[in-house]
Parts: structure tokens; sequence; C-alpha cells
């Protein structure tokens, strides 16, 4: 028997692991469901039911290749155990995972038991992630290069193993997981991810530079590709070579019908490059996740206390600062909202808050569908400040609203109690005259919350704690360190370029700008 194990590459093209599968013998496909890895605190319901529709499509296109999808709940080494012992297990096939601590010690117990029970276990590259790397000179020549290379064929009809007996797809409640209601997710499954980059690289992305950084335009304008990236039903390689295809198309275009879609697409491009970027950090100091890039920060807030009713504020929208009350809201609420606004709720929450990046991380890390560890928990240190290599950002919650939103617009759709407040107020509304309020009909400390902290004193204090960290020799030493092995460049650039790149890496999006 050769296994194809299915985890975060929930597809049929471009799959490495179901190709060399198919090449050895007969193939049974397997994908396990891990009640234990979906009752962490940075998992969701809403994840869940993402991956679950996603499920259903690899399914179908496993189908046309003539295999069965076998679903198994459990353990997945009680499970190919059990495999092993039924049937003689030759090959075990999947794609490498840069997940959370839990799948990185999942996956160690995995080459235990391969080892002990001789069955070849082969692991094959799914990003531009590059395990064991030594050095990130020439990190992006090579990202190129495997991403223009062929995508991966599979053949029509592959032999298929013995027909298992298979779990159906378990349900939100079946797995014990809290109810998660988010009434605008997006829909999982390739069909949907095949449509969603079609879409953007024909018809949405055309201003794609332009609309990423306000919320009013960026549900429209980003790509929305990451949670298909996440979970693995649109390859990276497949994304890359649609932009590339498309890019070329532009060129070939009279310079009247261009547009800004040149711009837009180069722009659209580099961000790909970040996705691996950031998840190789991940890769190459699995520490990340659970403790500060930069050592010279422990201790400098308690993870152990984090204050209740500050962090319930923030996490249900209802801090009294109506920008990034609606940011938190429209998250919870569609599983989605743009890198800029993700970095504002970040640093809102750890510099404003003063509150540790760690019980912030995992409720960010619940509400988005497109949940990557290795891009959230770098993103999440640095904007928190702990990274030591990048400048620290304390966005002005009121100036972020002026800024993306000078009307209004996105507020009085996400913070409904504000609908009837004048844009004069809109964005400080302790501002308003108790006759303004009666008006409004939102008298505040009732309709809705005064501010929770003042913003700018909060914004000092914090500056001053962060900015006293950042001295001394040792400090220095272990900033150049972290910079040598984790920060992006390359080789034979000029001073005056890796200053500009330099630049580019403190302000790189949050997560995906997808």
């Amino acid at each position: 028997m050769h296994i194809v194990w299915f985890k975060r590459d929930l597809r049929t093209v471009d799959h490495a692991a179901l190709s060399m599968a198919a090449a050895s013998g007969p193939v049974t496909a397997l994908y396990v469901v891990e009640p234990e890895y979906w009752s962490l605190p940075d998992t969701s319901a809403r994840q869940w039911q993402f991956v679950s529709e996603t499920l259903s499509g690899l399914s179908a296109e496993l189908e046309e290749l003539g295999l069965f999808l076998t679903i198994r709940v459990g353990d997945v080494v009680d499970i190919l155990t059990t495999l092993h012992d039924d049937h003689h297990l030759q090959s075990l096939h999947s794609h490498e995972e840069t997940g959370n601590l839990w799948t990185f010690k999942r996956d160690r117990r995995v080459k235990k038991w391969v080892e002990e029970n001789n069955v070849i276990w082969t692991e094959h590259r799914q990003f531009g992630v590059k395990r064991r790397l030594n050095d990130r000179n020439g990190w992006a020549q090579k990202w190129d290069t495997l991403m223009r290379a062929p995508m991966v064929t599979v053949p029509n009809k592959i032999c298929s193993g013995p027909i298992l007996e298979s779990n159906s797809i378990p349900t939100v409640k079946s797995l014990g997981m809290k109810d998660d209601p988010c009434p605008g997710r997006q829909v999982g499954g390739r069909v949907a991810g095949q449509t969603t980059l079609e879409k953007f690289l024909t018809n949405r992305g055309h201003a794609y530079h332009r609309s990423m950084s306000s919320p009013n335009t960026a549900f429209d304008g980003c790509s929305r590709l990451s949670p298909y990236l996440s979970v693995g039903c649109l390859s990276m390689r497949e994304i890359a070579q649609a932009t590339w295809r498309r890019m070329s198309q532009v060129r070939d275009q009279p310079k009247a019908e261009i547009g800004t879609w040149g711009v837009a697409l180069r722009a659209f491009s580099a961000r790909l490059h970040w996705h691996c970027h950031f998840i190789q950090k991940l890769e190459d100091e699995p520490r990340f996740e659970y403790s500060n890039i930069h050592p010279g920060y422990d201790g400098m807030r308690n993870e152990d206390y984090v204050s209740p009713a500050n962090f319930q504020a923030w996490a249900d929208g209802r801090t009294g600062f109506p920008f990034v009350d609606a940011c938190m809201r429209a998250l919870n609420q569609t599983g989605w909202i743009n890198f800029r606004m993700r970095a504002m709720l970040t640093a809102f929450a750890s510099y404003h808050l003063w509150l540790h990046w760690r019980p912030t991380g995992l409720h960010l890390a619940r509400q988005f569908t497109d949940y990557e560890p290795g891009i959230h928990w770098n993103q999440m240190q640095m904007q928190s400040g702990t990274t030591g290599i990048n400048t620290v950002r304390i966005y002005n919650p009121v100036k972020q609203g002026y800024d993306h939103d000078p009307a209004g617009t996105f507020i009085r759709n996400w913070v409904p109690e504000l609908k009837n407040v004048e844009t004069a107020f809109i964005h400080e509304p302790w501002k308003m005259y108790p006759i303004d309020q009666q008006t409004a009909g939102c008298i505040l400390g009732k309709d809705y919350p005064k501010p929770i902290i003042d913003h700018v004193e909060a914004a000092r204090a914090a500056r001053k704690l962060i900015y006293g960290r950042r001295s001394g020799r040792d400090f220095c030493d272990e900033a150049s360190r972290i910079q040598a092995r984790h920060g992006s460049r390359k080789s034979g650039l000029s001073a005056k370029k890796r200053r500009h790149r330099k630049m580019i890496l403190d302000t790189a999006q949050f997560t995906l700008d997808l």
C-alpha cells in the first residue's frame, strides 16, 4: 500500500506527493481528522468548516482520477498502525508542513513510527520554504526558480489501492467544537479558490496597490486567496504562474488599455514572496510561536495576566474607539480583514492595552479563516515590537480611522450604534455634547462605550517601555544575529538598495496582502 497523506495540500493539481505515489503503485488517499488538533486554542469552527467544504471538493477530484478519499478520525500514528497491520504499508507520501508546534511534534512522532516500522516516508516541498536552511543568501532567487518550474503532473487515472472503511466528514458538533457563527466567511474548496483567482486577475485586481490599505476597498480589491493557500486547495506555484501569465498579457496590450494593471500585478507578485519569507522564519525557529524573537523583551509584558475587561472589550469590538471596533467586528463576522487593519488591531492590543501578544494572537488566530502559523506568529511579534529588527509602529487608532475611513462609511456599517452620528464626531464620539448624543440616539456609556484608555498617554508609556529595551551592546548583537538569520536580502545589492529593502521589510504586510 502506498498512502498519500493529505494535510494542508487539499488538491490534486501540482501535487508532488500524489504524483510520486502514483508512480510507485496502487494509491490510497488518506485524510486524518485529528480531534486533538481541533481542540487547540488557535483553531476554530470557522476554520474547520472551511476545511470540511474543501474536503468535499477534494473527494470529487480524486474520484475523477479513480481514487477514493479515506477519512479517518483519531490520532494519525494509531491510524497508520492499524493500516500497516491490516495492509502492510510500503510508503507514505505527503507535503512538508510548517504549522504550529503541535503539528511539528506530531510529524516527529510520525517520523519515529515510520523508522520503527521500515516504512519509507517521502515529504515534498509545498511552498518556497526550505528545510534545514543554512542562510538566507540567494533565497529569493531560489524561490523564483522553484515557482517558475513546471507544475507537477498527475496521471488522469491512478491505480487505486484497497477501498477502506471511511468516516464521514465530521461536523463542528461531533468534533466537540464551540459554535462559531461567521456569516460572511468565504466558501472553501478548489472551485471557489479558482474562481477567486480568476476574478482577481481579470477584474478585481486592477487597483490592488491602491485598495489594499482601506477596509472600504480591501474586501473587494485584495485577492482574497489566503484561505485557499492556507489549506492548499491552490498551490503557490499555480497562483504565481497565473499571475505572471496575466502580467505578460497586460504587457502585450496597448498602453491605453493597460491602465493600472501593470503596477497592481507587480505589487501582488511581490507579496507572494513575502508569504514564504515569513513562513521560512518559523520553519527555521519554531520557538517564535511561543517566545519573543528577541529575548531582550522577555518579561516586558506578563503573558500570564491579561486584563479581562480590556481583553474582552478588544475581542468584542467595544473599546470605544470606533475604527478599531469596526475592524474587529468585521473580522469576527467575515473571518478576514486586510493587512493594515490586522496590524492596527494587534498594535492597539500590544501597545495601548499592553497585552501580551500570545493571548491576543490566539484570539486572532481563531478569527482568521486564513490562519497561517508561520506568517501569523511572526507578524504578531512584528506588530508588538518584540523582533528587535523592525521599526516600532504604534498606530494611532483615531488617525487610522481618519486616514482609511474619512467619511465613517466602514464604521457605520459595522458599528450600527454610531450610524446616526455626524461625520464630524464619527471617529471621536467622546467629543459629542450630550445634546449631540441625544440627537444621534447614541448615549456614550450606554449605547456605545466610552474609550477604555487614553490612547495618547498609553502610546507614550508603551513607547518608553519598548525603547527602554532597545539599547546596549548585548541587545544590538542579538538583533544583528536575528537579522543575519531571518532578514530579507539579496546578494550583490548596493548599500542604498539594502536600506530600501530594509524599509520594505519594516512595512511588510500583516499575513498575506491577499
